[in-house]
């Protein structure tokens, strides 16, 4: 396929997503969150028929050999099914954020300045793997007053274009566009390479996948790009911590779900503590099938793989546990900032200070005290669903929800005042 081909196509979608957000801009949040209701009905009748569609899905990738993170984020079941419906319920309960008035002071002059928030226009989110992130993209996006455009993986092609229908049957009985949602049907890689080109007709481009996806995108995008690069995510557990609620959070981190960008993958531990904290979560880590790789000081401590400084840097999203002792929370901090994606980080202690600074110093967009790095997470964070966790600090950071599918523009209003 030629890129004039690419252009044609990609020129369709543009045109449609454009008449599209003309309308939901002029809608009313009664009507998108109709639309949302709709979806879930549409979504829960027709779930028989979602589960056929992602086996299919499942059979073509195991054929792949993928990773089994991989693997696991692609299937679909009842419990998330579920989940997918509340998700879309949360957004329904959002408040509204279109419209929305900040400020309302007088200026020097007089007339009153204020901001608000409109939505962005037209989104392209481009993803792998997650048939959830189709319904979540969708619905923040309806809600926001934006048009999207998704482009999922080949591997989730079948579950992708179930999902999609139902979401487009809901915005149809809720008479809005169902342009509103578009999922790119052509696999073909170079596509990508043109649609994150389009800034003529795409706001917004946010790319969730493998870090060579979205440094790909990052390197040759003309459109702003949110970017959600890797999840290598720590916990430190200090000198002053709990060890009995430190064994049940860092356990937790790791095992809730491997292929999250969310879990734990390097384990910090104080020097002061690691006699009486290491021996009885690595025996919980083996039992539960997780490889340990550590440095030569855990390693006078327990049993386990020699962790090479490549460990230091990498997102196993698999059952692999990095662990390293440190001299303190300084050290901690100093090996977080170095190594890490600026995703999610915590640490585990009682001491008020140590956590303040912790807080102050660790530079990524979530940092936690005394809870699991799997609650980086919008639905977790009251945001009712995301459409990425953005590692950059331009112009949102963190999970991404309503707002910051948002802009802000400034109102000014006066009685007749003339600038002299």
């Amino acid at each position: 396929m030629t890129n004039q081909k690419f252009k044609k196509e990609l020129n369709s979608l543009g045109a449609k997503a454009k008449e599209a957000k003309e309308f939901l801009l002029n809608s009313s949040v009664d009507t998108r969150n109709d639309a949302l209701k709709f979806a879930c009905e549409e979504i829960h009748k027709n779930r028989s028929d979602l589960f056929k569609e992602n086996e299919k899905d499942l059979e073509e990738a195991k054929k792949l050999d993928l990773q089994n993170s991989f693997i696991d984020r692609l299937e679909l079941n009842e419990k998330r099914v579920d989940s997918m419906i509340d998700g879309l319920n949360k957004v329904i309960n959002l408040n509204d954020p279109i419209g929305e008035l900040e400020g309302m002071n007088p200026s020097p002059s007089g007339f009153k300045v204020s901001k608000m928030r409109v939505p962005l226009g037209t989104i392209g989110i481009i993803y792998e793997s997650r048939p959830n992130v189709t319904a979540d993209a969708s619905a923040l996006c309806i809600k926001s007053g934006n048009a999207s455009i998704l482009r999922g993986g080949s591997e989730a092609v079948r579950s992708n274009n179930h999902i999609v229908t139902q979401v487009r049957k809901g915005l149809t009985k809720a008479n809005l566009p169902e342009d509103s949602v578009q999922l790119i049907q052509n696999q073909d890689r170079d596509l990508v390479k043109e649609f994150i080109k389009f800034d003529d007709c795409i706001d917004l481009i946010i790319p969730r996948g493998g870090s060579s996806l979205v440094r790909l995108i990052a390197a040759e995008s003309k459109v702003p790009i949110l970017k959600h690069f890797e999840g290598l995510c720590h916990v430190f557990v200090d000198s002053d911590a709990d060890v009995e609620l430190a064994q049940k959070v860092v356990s937790n981190a790791k095992s809730y779900r491997y292929g999250i960008c969310g879990a734990m993958e390097t384990l910090l531990v104080s020097e002061d503590i690691a006699q009486k904290f290491l021996p009885n979560i690595v025996n919980e880590f083996n039992e539960q099938g997780v490889e340990v790789r550590a440095c030569s000081q855990t390693l006078n401590i327990i049993s386990a793989n020699k962790a090479t400084e490549e460990d230091w840097t990498t997102e196993y999203l698999e059952p692999i546990i990095s662990i390293k002792i440190v001299k303190g929370l300084d050290e901690a901090i100093k090996h977080i900032n170095d190594y890490g994606s600026g995703h999610t980080d915590s640490i585990i202690t009682e001491n008020q200070e140590k956590k303040e600074k912790f807080f102050k110093l660790v530079d990524s967009s979530s940092v936690m005290h005394n809870l699991p790095t799997c609650y980086a997470d919008g639905f977790e964070y009251g945001l009712g669903a995301e459409v990425g966790i953005s590692t950059d600090k331009l112009h949102a950071r963190g999970p991404v929800g309503l707002n910051g599918l948002t802009t802000q523009k400034f109102i000014l209003e006066g009685r007749g005042q003339i600038r002299s």
